[in-house]
């Protein structure tokens, strides 16, 4: 009998749902997440691991043992993905995956994925939520950064104001989220992604008063975004969440190996124009 598994935990499929055109839900369950646990966080995030097919790791199975051991080409690939919810009671991890055919890795997966499949992921990780001391709030991001998005509406203080806008393809892609704060859905029509919904933002009349902002999604976009919250609007870094969830024409290790340079050189444009 294998080891326990040392460094992932191992979610057994219990249902999916297609949740809206280009979104589908699924929920994992099991005694493999009796260590999962999270602290509060709103954006909190697994990396998914998916292991090629046909090639023979370790065992007992581990992340680290297959990068110290194995050729870079066959290492498990990783996928970063928001907890939409997680029900300690139940024992159930929702995670929400946009699909657009069989393009990428964990899309695909989710659209064919049927109870008793198996799903490993590392973390979770996270770092922000919704702060209680904030005069107001806003909430921006594309289908990337939605299950975040929508995790954090709902956890909104109540009577505090915010603006929340998410970039979708169209009307068939909004979803129903548990919050009275209202959406706004910012259809992309074909434009390239985030050029509506830096518009958008552009054209906010924003409140007075302490903003406690969460921005993320394509990376184009939210370099965008970053320097008109930063230097337009004035907003100090500690009241940024703000950050890249992935890159227009680049698999996610691609993104990793180049994503800490990349804001660097967005930090230091940022600075050079603080100071100019």
């Amino acid at each position: 009998m294998a080891d326990k598994p040392v460094d992932h935990h191992r979610g057994v499929v219990l249902r999916t749902e297609r949740i809206s055109r280009n979104m589908v839900r699924v929920v994992v369950g099991g005694d493999g997440l009796a260590g999962f646990a999270t602290s509060g966080m709103t954006d909190h995030y697994v990396k998914l691991v998916f292991p090629y097919d046909g090639v023979r790791y370790p065992e007992p199975f581990s992340v680290k043992t297959c990068r110290e051991t194995m050729p870079r080409e066959v290492w498990p690939r990783l996928r970063t993905y928001t907890v939409r919810a997680w029900d300690p009671d139940a024992r159930e991890l929702t995670l929400d995956f946009v699909v657009h055919g069989d393009s990428g890795v964990a899309g695909p997966w989710a659209e064919r994925a049927v109870p008793g499949d198996v799903l490993l992921m590392l973390g979770p990780g996270g770092g922000y939520a919704p702060d209680d001391a904030a005069d107001w709030h806003l909430l921006v991001g594309d289908e990337s950064a939605l299950p975040a998005i929508a995790a954090s509406a709902e956890a909104l203080p109540e009577g505090v104001p915010a603006h929340v806008l998410v970039e979708v393809d169209g009307p068939e892609d909004e979803l129903k989220i548990d919050t009275s704060v209202p959406i706004t859905w910012v259809y992309r029509n074909g434009r390239p992604v985030g050029e509506a919904l830096v518009a958008s933002v552009r054209e906010l009349e924003f409140p007075e008063g302490d903003v406690y902002a969460f921005v993320h999604g394509e990376a184009g976009f939210v370099k965008e975004l970053r320097r008109h919250l930063r230097v337009e609007r004035g907003i100090s870094l500690d009241r940024l969440s703000i950050s890249g969830y992935w890159r227009v024409g680049v698999d996610d290790e691609a993104w990793r190996a180049v994503k800490r340079d990349w804001n660097r050189r967005v930090e230091a444009e940022e600075a050079a124009a603080i100071a100019s």
